[in-house]
């Protein structure tokens, strides 16, 4: 919320206690910025609102508030009542560009606000099996787990990223049976991989890098100790590849928890020894099940099968029990459209232990097709494989990467037009944005130092005065993207506010050595919307360039 919001909502507030004898609580006077500029630059709807509690027409109420703001709202040059009971403010253009102080006076701070309340929140995204490397799936949730969280934080949540390592069960297994005939192959001997093995070139690569390092040896040293060993290395160095790609791609994680350690602390059968104590399991056919009918779920899930070996949900379950045993409020995870169905057997689990059950959210990542003069594209040019995250990023830049994954919304089907990304044309949003700033600073860069003003008085076209609200509304527009955990929002407001500067640049002169006063307060509306345009560019994750 920024100053022009505070002071019209108090202002409302003081004006309801006065007419009706009325304290509004928290939250019951709102305003907005109209989608129609006829119709002002704010307006309320309280007037609506207090009809049940005043017993009064909205009209006769809106009414009564004008009158009561008459004498007291000075930011305002009019007070308009629209049907069926809005009131509407045209604010003093002066008032507006108050704003401007603010962002300077706050600089990398503008925006940062408490709507979250220092609420603990943990996202979980990413979480990919260490037997691979990193796609575009995966590019997808990191750029919006990662984005999610700046927002999160710049917000006053405390946010923590963390990333779950599934290293405990059969793929590892297999990942290492695969790495040991990769490793047999390169010294000419037979060796297939299973058929639930790992076949790609990253395989190839982790079995010639042990075999350049340690010759021959588990060709001939003790069976157990060259698959303990093969497993070891190819989780470890799949993870670091994973870790770097991640890093790379400007995607920094907080946490990284392992099923393995999960495990090895017991969490496991702790969690199955309190499910059985609450009476939410039973036996049949030598397995353990748990009775998620009773808590919405479609069927019953089996916790340990037959062979005694716990299904993925245990461990799982496990593992939310300790993040809120850490501490944390709410839950969040980022999971592919694959995972839809297990949403309601894990929420089941957490809700028959006795947490809260809306503490999980579940946000769905939808697929992602890369398209390239009209067509799909299913596999690198280079390899032949699925396109991954790094070699996206070496052909677009990991700018276009992380801004084209957060554009849509995450529910969305994504097409990930390649040509475009790669354009340094204004039809694409990446390098419309950057050229914005680039060109401020590039005026910047040439213009007299600019004095900070008490009050703005020379901003009066209607092309500053959107410019001046948009950049009033970042605060507003960070508080929404975090409650709705909508990061594309962030990048419609990037997008939007080079518009508004691209505008108003192509429409005045800057620097006018006849009039310093007012190239001075352009000068600041400038130094104004670098600052929020860098800001935000910060929360997507993408690079603010002075130069291009």
């Amino acid at each position: 919320m920024n100053k022009l919001e505070k002071t019209l909502i108090a202002e409302i507030k003081a004006t309801l206690k006065d007419k009706f004898d009325y304290d509004a609580p928290e939250d019951m006077v709102m305003v907005e910025i109209p989608k129609d500029s006829a119709n002002g630059d704010y307006s309320t709807n309280i007037a609506m609102r207090l009809t049940k509690i005043l017993k009064r027409r909205p009209q006769d109420i809106a009414q009564e508030i004008k009158e009561g703001l008459a004498s007291r709202l000075h930011i305002a040059d009019t007070i308009e009542i629209a049907n069926p009971g809005f009131i509407n403010f045209r604010i003093k253009k002066s008032a507006i560009a108050d704003i401007i102080n603010t962002i300077m006076d706050e600089g990398d701070d503008y925006g940062t606000n408490d709507t979250g309340k220092g609420l603990k929140v943990l996202v979980e995204y990413v979480s990919a099996n260490p037997t691979g490397i990193l796609h575009l799936g995966h590019a997808r949730g990191a750029a919006w787990g990662d984005s999610l969280c700046r927002i999160l934080k710049k917000a006053g949540y405390d946010a923590l990223r963390e990333y779950y390592i599934n290293d405990a069960g059969n793929q590892i297994d297999m990942l290492a049976i695969s790495i040991k005939a990769r490793y047999m192959q390169s010294f000419g001997l037979e060796a297939e991989i299973p058929k639930d093995g790992y076949e790609g070139k990253d395989i190839i690569k982790i079995a010639e890098d042990i075999k350049n390092e340690r010759g021959d040896y588990f060709l001939h040293c003790d069976e157990e100790e060259a698959f303990e060993f093969f497993k070891h290395e190819g989780e470890k160095r799949e993870m670091d590849r994973i870790r770097n790609d991640l890093e790379y791609y400007r995607c920094h994680f907080d946490s990284w928890i392992s099923e393995k350690d999960i495990v090895k602390e017991g969490r496991v059968e702790d969690v199955v020894k309190r499910m059985e104590e609450k009476g939410l399991t039973y036996e049949s056919e030598d397995a353990l099940w748990f009775k998620s009918t009773e808590y919405g779920d479609d069927k019953d899930r089996v916790l340990r099968k037959s062979n005694g070996f716990y299904t993925y949900l245990t461990p799982d379950i496990a593992n939310h029990i300790y993040k809120f045993e850490r501490g944390y409020q709410k839950l969040v995870n980022l999971w592919g459209a694959d995972h839809h169905g297990y949403i309601a057997r894990l929420k089941a689990a957490l809700e028959a232990l006795g947490y809260p059950k809306d503490a999980l959210e579940v946000d769905i990542i939808q697929m992602v097709r890369l398209i390239e003069n009209g067509e799909e594209v299913k596999m690198s040019k280079r390899t032949g494989n699925a396109v991954t995250i790094r070699e996206l990023c070496e052909d677009v830049g990991v700018d276009a990467a992380r801004y084209f994954f957060i554009s849509r919304a995450l529910d969305s089907h994504l097409d990930f037009d390649l040509g475009l990304a790669r354009s340094k044309s204004n039809d694409n949003p990446v390098f419309y944005i950057q050229y914005a700033y680039a060109r401020i600073c590039s005026v910047l860069r040439q213009a007299p130092a600019i004095q900070k003003q008490a009050e703005y008085t020379l901003l009066q076209s209607d092309k500053e005065i959107d410019l001046l609200k948009h950049l009033g509304d970042f605060t507003n527009a960070i508080s929404d993207a975090a409650k709705t955990r909508q990061v594309n929002k962030m990048a419609n407001y990037a997008y939007k506010l080079a518009q508004y500067f691209h505008s108003f640049y192509g429409a005045h002169k800057i620097i006018d050595t006849e009039n310093k006063e007012l190239t001075n307060e352009r000068l600041a509306l400038l130094e104004a919307v670098r600052i929020t345009l860098k800001n935000t560019l910060d929360l997507l994750g993408v690079e603010a360039k002075e130069k291009m």
